[in-house]
């Protein structure tokens, strides 16, 4: 640090000085980029490297408008007006009243363009697509591209361009191009790092065309790296073994249950248990702290210390202790066995045998989220230290048994969207799977309806990762979970679900005959079976056109071809289904538009709507948008299954009865159907409303990268785009953006067992919500600069506590 720059460090890290409020003097500096339509580009922060966002502040005409694009004002904004501070406005809108300076759009020239293909900047269709959309521009009135001045560092050029939809990354109609000049990289938030976009295309025209020095010596960067694979070995566990302990069977599992009821570990730590145990003295000697039973009554006092072991040890991130003697107590009347388990001493006991410092645990949990295996945590803490560790399955154990006995609330719910959001994205991640042969799935009971109990089924789940401490291996586990159709269940949130007893109806899929509902409902279509094949390696094609009796010589895509055609035959596709669609379900997700996941549920069969189905039945009030890329088998299967009530109506779902003068006015982009609802909940609320929105109306809509993929045309009645209040404000791919990083788990995940990636995988999404929802709390506390609330549907408002609120943690 400067010394010069010291005073100001500390008046902005270490003094609590009041929230400056944007006036003539002190405000973040902005550009008029279209005079027209009053929009601007504002800087996002007041100090530091800066880039612009988009600001349209109009204030005449007949369509008046003030929105800020970031997504973060928005949640702001929803939030001072759910708490009655109608006058709200973000420091970008408020810094646009002082704004001076207007950055003149460029006229830009074919024949520029034509020099850029000639120096194969790129080529004819890029060529063709930007002229189209200068045209477009044109004929919309506004400015195809615009450099602004504003923006830091002086290194980067921020261009201004035009985009025809309205999306989540250009609400407003345009877009911000940054070429870095330092690095020779270009940014669109439209696309992925060194991907190329329409947008970028049109930006490097521009300062072709302005500043054609900067494309005297660099290249074009847009191709991303290849990715290493990853392997993982199998799990297993060993313990020790000793004569009196552990108990077996029955005396095991109430010895589970009472570690369960009575040594949980709070989800908050205290700090000084959350503290780094550099240099502490831990124990020797680990002794349980019971001295009479508490299952027997009266006052039955336990028996003295029995010692388990003597070469015990204690796991830490910096060292790891030996010699460490543990001990337990048994009751002299039922037999009951009592071991050390306090979290008090910063230690967790896994095994009596393996013992992990707390801080180690936290550690183990952050890399997790940081898409690193326990195994390779190992890996590096011995070359870091220099010892020993026990084997990498082991410390996983551990870990979970860690994660097991804490009092994890499982929320899953966002304080932006509530207990019950009316607009939800739903997916599937396919690559997150666990290996099991569906043919070892136990079949479920004659009178079994579907119905699983959620709270006793996860509590099992607990009871088996903290019955791992007490065997040898798994099948000696009286605990353990194994798949079955009958008690198999998803994981949906406390106040969202209606009740305890959720759906899974998966045991419907092995049905041999079929009933009319069932022939009725669309499962995988042979389009869909061929969008998923055409993914496939090309070591997986050439196998499949073996198995099929095809011709396995050739390129990929005469492979391609020849297993499109022969899969018109019935075999040929059950073998394709079987090898592709079938090898795994994967994890069905329903989540809302700020990135929380609402519900999981891992299927233990091939992806059908009817998955989707048992979430959203199960929940208290279903959702009115939901968003899916399979919309119409889902409405006609929710309908199918409800077909007393029909929960997806008006006209199954989609907006707009599907009379060919709407699918006409849709296919032309000019047919729009306002929910005003989804913004102000409705004055005299319907039958059976949504608490949030007082619409009792359910629509399914395709999510942007599947509303081409339908051959129905009714289905461009399913648009996500035809509703305004949806059109540039929820970003369909959340689920998407999601699943990229889980799959960055796939390397661990996949390769463990079915109850260890189940618990695991939950365990991985609530600290993901919880890290979101942490995020967006302290923002909205530095913003309103008070107290945060949730009102009685769980959204977060600013207010004072009554008995209709309840405190934000």
């Amino acid at each position: 640090m400067n010394k010069k720059n010291i005073k100001k460090h500390i008046d902005r890290k270490h003094t609590n000085q009041p929230i400056q409020d944007i006036n003539a003097r002190f405000h973040l500096a902005s550009q008029c980029v279209d005079k027209s339509n009053g929009i601007f580009t504002v800087l996002k922060v007041a100090s530091g490297q800066n880039s612009p966002l988009h600001v349209q502040n109009k204030t005449w005409g007949e369509q008046q408008k003030v929105c800020c694009e970031s997504n973060e004002c928005q949640v702001n904004m929803e939030v001072a007006q759910r708490s009655g501070m109608l006058s709200y406005q973000c420091m970008h809108v408020r810094s646009v009243s002082f704004c001076t300076s207007s950055a003149e759009g460029v006229s830009l020239k074919e024949d520029v363009l034509t020099e850029m293909v000639r120096a194969k900047w790129f080529g004819d269709e890029k060529k063709n697509m930007c002229l189209a959309r200068q045209q477009l521009a044109v004929s919309s009135s506004v400015p195809l591209s615009v450099e602004t001045s504003i923006g830091s560092p002086q290194t980067k050029k921020f261009i201004s361009v035009f985009e025809p939809n309205v999306s989540y990354y250009s609400r407003l109609g345009r877009v911000i191009v940054v070429y870095n000049t330092k690095l020779n990289t270009w940014h669109c938030p439209c696309s992925k790092v060194r991907r190329s976009c329409p947008h970028k295309y049109i930006a490097k025209w521009h300062l072709f065309q302005t500043d054609r020095e900067l494309f005297r010596t660099v290249f074009s960067r847009e191709e991303s790296p290849p990715q290493k694979a990853h392997t993982h070995s199998e799990e297993s566990n060993v313990t020790e073994d000793h004569p009196l302990y552990p108990p077996n069977d029955l005396g095991l599992k109430q010895m589970v249950q009472y570690i369960l009821q009575n040594k949980m570990i709070p989800a908050v730590l205290p700090d000084n248990i959350r503290a780094p145990s550099l240099g502490q003295d831990y124990p020797k000697y680990l002794c349980p702290e019971e001295t009479v039973c508490h299952r027997c009554p009266g006052v039955v006092p336990l028996s003295d210390p029995i010692l388990i072991t003597k070469r015990a040890k204690i796991l830490s991130n910096w060292c790891i202790v030996e010699e460490v003697s543990t001990y337990c107590k048994q009751c002299p009347l039922c037999g009951m066995f009592y071991r050390y388990q306090e979290w008090k001493d910063q230690l967790h006991n896994f095994n009596d045998h393996i013992i992990l410092d707390i801080h180690l645990c936290l550690i183990l949990r952050n890399l997790l989220q940081a898409h690193t295996a326990v195994s390779r945590a190992v890996e590096f803490l011995q070359d870091l230290t220099g010892l020993k560790y026990p084997p990498a399955d082991t410390v996983l154990h551990a870990y979970l048994h860690f994660e097991a006995l804490t009092d994890h609330e499982y929320k899953y719910s966002c304080i932006t969207c509530g207990d019950h959001p009316p607009v939800v994205i739903m997916d599937l991640h396919k690559k997150g799977v666990f290996h099991l042969s569906v043919s070892d799935i136990q079949g479920p009971a004659e009178n079994f309806d579907g119905e699983v109990n959620l709270e006793k089924f996860w509590e099992t789940m607990s009871c088996d990762m903290i019955g791992r401490g007490f065997v040898s291996s798994g099948r000696h586990n009286p605990c353990a979970v194994s798949p079955t159709y009958h008690f198999w269940a998803p994981w949906i949130g406390k106040a969202t679900r209606r009740s305890d007893s959720v759906l899974n109806t998966e045991f419907e899929k092995i049905h041999v005959s079929k009933s009319v509902s069932e022939i009725s409902e669309i499962t995988v279509t042979e389009e869909r079976l061929r969008e998923e094949l055409y993914k496939q390696k090309v070591v997986v094609i050439r196998k499949l056109c073996k198995e099929c009796g095809l011709d396995s010589n050739g390129s990929r895509s005469d492979l391609l071809l020849r297993l499109s055609n022969e899969m018109k035959s019935r075999q040929t596709y059950d073998k394709i289904f079987d090898k592709i669609w079938g090898a795994s379900g994967g994890w069905a997700v329903i989540m809302c538009p700020c990135g929380i996941v609402y519900s999981i549920k891992c299927n233990l069969r091939a992806e059908s709507p009817r998955d989707f189905a048992d979430l959203l039945l199960s929940w208290k009030h279903m959702p009115n948008v939901i968003i899916y890329d399979f919309a119409r088998g889902l409405a006609t299967h929710l309908n199918l299954r409800a077909s007393e009530k029909l929960p997806i109506s008006p006209f199954e779902g989609r907006l707009a009865e599907p009379i060919q003068s709407n699918i006409e006015l849709a296919k032309c982009g000019k047919l729009k159907v306002s929910l005003p609802w989804l913004n102000t909940k409705k004055t005299e609320p319907d039958l059976n409303g949504h608490p949030v929105t007082g619409s009792s109306d359910h629509y399914v809509l395709y999510d942007r990268f599947h509303e081409a993929n339908t051959k129905d045309s009714k289905d461009v009645l399913r648009k996500l785009t035809l509703v305004p209040q949806l059109a540039g404000k929820v970003n369909s791919q959340v689920a998407e953006q999601l699943f990229a990083k889980m799959k960055k788990n796939n390397y661990f995940l996949n390769m463990s067992l079915p109850s260890t990636h189940l618990f695991q995988m939950r365990n991985i999404i609530h600290h993901y919500n919880e890290k979101k929802n942490n995020k967006l709390l302290e923002r909205l506390k530095k913003t309103f600069g008070g107290m945060m609330v949730k009102n009685v549907y769980g959204q977060a408002v600013f207010g004072k506590l009554t008995s209709f609120f309840y405190f934000l943690y």
